[in-house]
């Protein structure tokens, strides 16, 4: 029991120092307003409505303003973080 127990753990482990990993990458592609992405960049206002596909993208309509916290640099400039 103890050593299903110690395998789960080890298994936790790997995945939180996994997901770190990649969240360190990315945060090397982005531009923020501060060091925590908390204070926002700048003040867009949507030109057009947007609906996303799932949950993590925002949804907006024409005129409604957003909130930029971050953008992702090098490649593709067009996703951005906001509310």
């Amino acid at each position: 029991m103890s050593r299903i127990l110690d395998q789960r753990i080890l298994l936790l482990v790997i995945s939180f120092l996994r997901s770190l990993q990649s969240t360190k990458v990315l945060s090397e592609w982005k531009k923020c307003g501060d060091r925590e992405c908390e204070t926002a960049m700048s003040r867009v206002q949507a030109t057009t409505d947007y609906l996303g596909p799932d949950c993590r993208y925002l949804n907006f309509k024409t005129g409604e303003e957003i909130m930029v916290y971050s953008k992702l640099s090098r490649k593709n400039e067009n996703l951005w973080t906001g509310s």
